[in-house]
């Protein structure tokens, strides 16, 4: 299978759209500065990947949950959150929140209260506001990759800086 598009190729290296890959390429990264751990950030990446769909997205955060010391146990349940006894309630609550949020055509009126006063329990309006960045910009990776038939299998941790 190859990618439909090569955002950073010629020609579409110098457009528009490569500029705001980058940019949003460089949202990503910023919200890892933030205080909520990696492995939940990781989490929730891959949870939301799973719903959309996203292969490319799915080897990515796998490998490098993997690759920072996260279990093939606990990357194999996300999927069962719900039912599986090896995440914190914190990192329930960011699931649940990532689901919610990647979910919200499903949902009239969106993430429901609930949720929202679940993930609060939990993290603090920076941190908060740093899973809901962190939802919307896996949410339009995950688009975009499967809108451009991004491959998954060849990624290698670190692969882009």
């Amino acid at each position: 299978m190859e990618a439909r598009l090569n955002f950073f190729a010629a020609p579409v290296a110098t457009s528009a759209a490569a500029k705001a890959m980058k940019h949003l390429i460089a949202a990503g990264k910023a919200v890892e500065e933030s205080t909520v751990p990696n492995s939940t950030l990781e989490l929730v990446k891959i949870r939301a990947s799973q719903i959309n769909g996203c292969g490319f997205c799915l080897d990515m955060h796998t490998k490098d949950a993997t690759h920072a010391g996260e279990t093939a146990l606990r990357l194999n349940l996300i999927a069962a959150w719900r039912e599986a006894t090896v995440f914190t309630e914190a990192e329930r609550a960011a699931l649940e929140l990532a689901e919610q949020g990647s979910r919200i055509a499903d949902a009239a009126g969106g993430v429901p209260d609930e949720v929202w006063a679940n993930a609060a329990k939990h993290y603090d309006e920076e941190q908060l506001a740093a899973l809901v960045v962190a939802v919307a910009v896996i949410n339009a990776f995950n688009r975009g990759n499967v809108m451009a038939q991004q491959p998954a299998g060849a990624y290698q941790p670190g692969m882009f800086g």
